[in-house]
């Protein structure tokens, strides 16, 4: 705002002046108001407290012309608009008459137009012009009465319908799930999360589907069968249920019947699914297909037998999968035909037969582990970190001592392992702390009774064992210590925050690899092989080409071949086990590509992301 001073007053009084000497007369009155505060202006003088600057900016804004032609804009806008009288209100006549005339010519143009004329979207915008005409004519508003349009149906009145366009792209479904309710109605029953219904946001969980496309639905096949003839869109006549509960308040609320619920979340898959063979899914095309191992971002587990669920690294489509609650209840389901535990007696009725109650001890908790029932394992993603224990397991003879053995020799200052505990007797020249670390029995059962073992066990009367101690020494000192201990220690790793295992399943390779991996560990450890130690020595008093000489060595061959298939079927059955705790198969051919495969997958940890339990975080 510019002020004068008091050297500008002889040119403020003249600038007053100036502007009183405007002729009025020639300024047609545009609006009353704004015509009387111009005049208003004219009685306002300093004397009023008005300060004289801003009074001059005023009267100046008022005889600006872009405030005037804002007014008359205003004018204009408070005026009813003035509507064009229609030519003819008998326009689709003209048509008819002009359409049969061109069909009688032979003329180029005649045959152009006629086929414009004949378009069905011109004809209906005819139509309308005729109808719009006739009404122009009774300005007076008509109210319509929607009962008559939309009669009612279902038990639902007019005002509760309407017309929903919903966008369709040919092998993409909707995206949503019906079911019948108790009045025979075709309800919505979900709306898949990134599907083409959650994106335009029409519809709602609870809406009644009355049509598709002009045709009625009263079942889902009726539904799949309509939406499958239309190509680019389909229209649908909807129901609003009373109280609508949209599917994004349902999401932003992650409530449903008063618990919450969280929506989001990353679950590791442990078995297979495989949508087209469940006969249990709504609808197949919905349906999430993964296989063990894959990681799914749970977007929606509001229903408690059918997950929201997207593949991380897949193509982003959002799918159906089976809930925990209805897995875990599949799985337990026992057919009739294969029920032995329960009887049929003379009526038809079905006699349980009396249970033996198992009292749980902790020796015996491998055959509890087996029965355990692991579907799905929240996780969570990390940023590349060294893991603090590797673990290797598999069946006895795959050469898991061996591996361990040549990562430790390869790297003392990167990896380490343990000194088991025995309450054997010490032997002569034998030292505590190399070979094993000696205690007596009654220290050793105690520290078992207070789960300071990883594993243990007894032979010849000797307890052996695995002491946590012993790992937690090891990664003090900035080493992965290496463990090729039982699978079923794999459990108490895997739960633990503090050990943050890498297992690798080091799994048997055909007969021929086999037995030379029987050779060499022969060789290493300067053992025999079979499990019934038979031996055979060419070198004996016995000669080779004796009847007994070619017995025994027939036997060994016979007895080593059944060990080799003894251990191909534990390596299998372990494998199917354990599988959940495993983060890598290694089918060992060779040694020395199996070794090389362990450090890559090692220095894969520091260099990428993981995927680990949430408890390991949380």
């Amino acid at each position: 705002m510019v002020r004068f001073t008091k050297k500008d007053l002889p040119e403020k009084e003249q600038l007053l002046n100036g502007m009183a000497e405007i002729d009025e007369d020639s300024i047609r009155p545009i609006n009353d108001a704004f015509q009387h505060v111009r005049e208003s202006i004219e009685y306002i003088d300093g004397t009023s407290g008005i300060n004289e600057t801003d009074l001059i900016f005023l009267k100046g804004l008022m005889d600006s012309p872009i405030m005037k032609n804002l007014v008359k804009v205003q004018d204009k806008l408070e005026d009813l608009p003035v509507l064009p009288k229609p030519v003819t209100k008998e326009s689709k006549e003209l048509i008819k008459d002009l359409s049969a005339r061109c069909t009688k010519s032979k003329n180029k143009e005649a045959k152009e137009l006629l086929d414009l004329l004949s378009n069905p979207f011109l004809k209906s915008l005819i139509e309308c012009h005729d109808e719009v005409a006739q009404i122009s004519e009774n300005p007076k508003p008509v109210k319509t009465d929607l009962s008559k349009l939309f009669p009612e149906l279902n038990g639902m009145t007019g005002e509760a319908i309407r017309m929903v366009g919903v966008r369709k792209k040919d092998g993409e479904p909707l995206g949503l799930t019906v079911q019948l309710d108790d009045n025979d109605n075709l309800v919505i029953a979900r709306i898949l999360e990134g599907g083409m219904i959650e994106k335009q946001g029409l519809l709602h969980v609870g809406d009644v589907i009355l049509e598709v496309n002009g045709t009625p639905v009263n079942s889902a096949e009726d539904l799949q069968t309509e939406v499958a003839k239309s190509k680019d869109s389909v229209t649908l006549k909807v129901g609003q249920p009373k109280d609508p509960e949209t599917h994004a308040s349902l999401v932003m609320n992650g409530t449903t019947n008063g618990v919450a619920k969280r929506l989001t979340c990353y679950m590791r898959a442990l078995f297979q699914y495989i949508p087209e063979e469940d006969t249990l899914l709504p609808c197949k095309e919905i349906g999430l297909p993964f296989d063990r191992g894959d990681i799914l971002q749970i977007v929606d587990q509001r229903d408690p037998n059918w997950w929201q669920a997207k593949k991380v690294g897949g193509d982003g489509r959002t799918g159906l999968v089976p809930s925990l609650e209805l897995e875990e209840r599949r799985k337990a389901f026992v057919a009739p035909e294969a029920d032995f535990v329960h009887k049929i007696s003379i009526c038809g009725a079905r006699i349980s037969k009396k249970k033996k109650k198992i009292i749980y001890q902790s020796k015996s908790n491998c055959d509890f582990d087996k029965a355990e029932l692991l579907l799905y394992e929240e996780v969570t993603r990390m940023p590349p970190f060294k893991r603090k224990t590797l673990v290797l397991i598999g069946t006895q003879g795959v050469g898991r001592r061996t591996l361990k053995n040549r990562l430790i020799n390869s790297d003392p200052e990167k990896f380490g392992g343990v000194v088991p505990y025995t309450t054997r007797p010490q032997r002569v020249l034998e030292e505590s702390g190399q070979s094993y670390l000696f205690t007596d029995r009654e220290s050793m059962e105690e520290d078992i009774k207070h789960s300071k073992f990883l594993e243990y066990g007894e032979y010849n009367g000797h307890l052996y064992g695995t002491h946590l101690d012993s790992i937690r020494d090891v990664i003090k000192q900035g080493k992965m210590c290496v463990l090729d201990c039982s699978p079923m220690a794999l459990k108490i790793l895997h739960n633990s925050s503090e050990f943050l295992p890498y297992v690798i399943f080091i799994a048997a390779p055909g007969m021929e690899q086999l037995k030379n991996l029987y050779d060499v560990g022969k060789s290493n450890s300067n053992l025999r092989y079979s499990s019934r130690n038979l031996t055979f020595d060419r070198q004996s008093s016995i000669r080779y080409s004796s009847r007994r000489a070619r017995t025994l060595e027939s036997l060994a061959s016979l007895y080593e071949e059944e060990d080799l298939k003894r251990t191909l079927e534990d390596s299998a059955s372990m494998q199917r086990t354990y599988d959940k705790y495993v983060d890598q198969v290694i089918v060992n051919n060779d040694f020395d590509v199996t070794f090389r495969q362990i450090i890559e997958a090692l220095d894969t940890l520091t260099t990428e992301h993981q995927w680990v339990p949430v408890n390991w975080i949380y």
